[in-house]
């Protein structure tokens, strides 16, 4: 009898167990498929409410919409962009901060990276705000002229 070596079994393994979690992730419950299309829908349109452009183009929208920087307290008072408000994405109340804004209003968030911005537009969106630009990196916001403040 001819014996299949360990590292093929666990490689036949592997790809038994990513078969079963694809066709897992694939499946939906009997019943749920309305559900589902409005999940579908919902993700779909949150996703629409953001919109990434280029540095260039976020800084000539920074007229007509609310700017949020949302670093640290302690980034913000180091410089930010004239103008902005401090919502930090990373503490605990972000989500009742950005409870208090319109929904309807066009917002521009921006922080060190574009990390953290898109992590807040993602956010922002979750929560039924429908006008969301995500600057992405303040220094890039800053090369394409951005002004800042101390």
């Amino acid at each position: 009898m001819h014996r299949l070596p360990a590292r093929a079994l666990s490689l036949a393994a592997m790809v038994a167990l990513l078969l079963v979690l694809v066709a897992a992730c694939g499946g939906s419950p009997a019943g749920s498929s309305a559900s589902s299309s409005a999940s579908s829908s919902a993700g779909s349109s949150a996703a629409s409410a953001i919109q990434k452009p280029s540095a260039a183009k976020a800084v000539g929208m920074m007229g007509t919409a609310t700017i949020i920087d949302v670093r640290t307290p302690a980034e913000y008072a180091a410089g930010h962009i004239a103008g902005a408000q401090n919502i930090d994405v990373e503490a605990a109340d972000f989500g009742s901060k950005i409870a208090a804004l319109d929904k309807t209003a066009p917002y521009l968030v921006y922080c060190h990276s574009g990390r953290r911005s898109g992590i807040a537009a993602t956010q922002m969106a979750a929560a039924g705000f429908t006008n969301i630009v995500d600057g992405g990196a303040m220094a890039d916001l800053v090369a394409a002229g951005a002004k800042t403040q101390p």
